[in-house]
């Protein structure tokens, strides 16, 4: 049986880029940007992975001819990572070219530690080739990251730092929140001094508030950074943000193959089931 989207609709814009497209404009009216995610993942066959790099290429144009403030976010396993390393990285570059030629932009997203270190190594090698046009997701409850963000920082690579989206076990992440927060912090910190723009991604309230506190301290400028959030998550402390003088982005997921996604958001926190749930009848 299928679920409705309706279930989804706290925390996935649309099914399709053109109901997906007055969502965007009302986050830019406040002006927040907005980095869009097509849903989906783990290709196994290369006819879709093919269709799946021409649909990014489309949304790249789209995006231009709406005027809209927004980048793109991809997973490599929707672009053949499953199939093999260097076809994956063929179609990334192809994808590029067109973030390129549009002066656009492609986040490269982080998915589960099976595929930590290929992504880490066709990143680093798309970011010599195209440099400000792509960047990279790096979570940090895993034990590997306190290497990889010190490597990606000397590149002055382009990194969103979030805490981590999937189940992993104790050999391989942090399971502790507090410890978490830790890496967290230490990780910003060096993001924020070698990196021109890093990306702060983070819904919780002691790590906005250590940051705000921390650049002040440092004397870093509210333009040298940025906070992001998921969309349908803390829309009013994103406005406030704003209002603050920070800068601000929210990531904006559509698309049909919404249920990993939103299972995942369910899995975080116990307040969005409990969210679904109340407003499951609501018209």
């Amino acid at each position: 049986m299928k679920l409705p989207f309706a279930l989804a609709r706290r925390f996935v814009a649309a099914e399709t880029f053109e109901e997906t497209v007055p969502k965007i404009k009302a986050i830019n009216a406040k002006n927040i940007r907005v980095t869009l995610d097509l849903l989906g993942e783990n290709v196994k066959e290369k006819t879709t992975a093919d269709e799946t790099v021409e649909i990014y290429i489309q949304l790249l144009e789209n995006i231009k001819a709406a005027a809209l403030t927004s980048t793109i976010s991809i997973k490599l396993t929707m672009m053949g990572l499953d199939i093999d390393e260097e076809y994956c990285k063929k179609n990334l570059y192809k994808l590029l070219d067109k973030a390129r030629e549009l002066d656009s932009f492609v986040r490269i997203d982080m998915e589960a530690s099976d595929y930590t270190q290929s992504t880490i190594d066709i990143f680093k090698d798309a970011f010599e080739k195209y440099g400000k046009h792509v960047g990279i997701v790096i979570q940090a409850y895993l034990h590997r990251t306190a290497k990889d963000i010190e490597d990606l920082a000397e590149l002055g690579a382009d990194v969103r730092l979030c805490k981590g989206a999937y189940k992993e076990p104790g050999n391989i992440a942090i399971q502790s929140m507090p410890e978490i927060r830790e890496a967290f912090k230490s990780y910003a910190k060096v993001l924020l001094e070698k990196t021109a723009f890093p990306r702060i991604a983070t819904h919780d309230d002691e790590l906005i508030d250590w940051i705000k506190t921390y650049t002040e301290e440092k004397k870093i400028g509210k333009e040298r950074f940025e906070f992001q959030m998921l969309y349908g998550l803390r829309e009013e402390t994103m406005e406030q943000l704003v209002k603050d003088g920070y800068q601000a982005r929210v990531y904006v997921p559509y698309g049909t193959m919404w249920f990993p996604y939103f299972k995942r958001r369910l899995m975080e926190r116990k307040e969005n089931i409990f969210f679904v749930l109340s407003t499951m009848f609501k018209k």
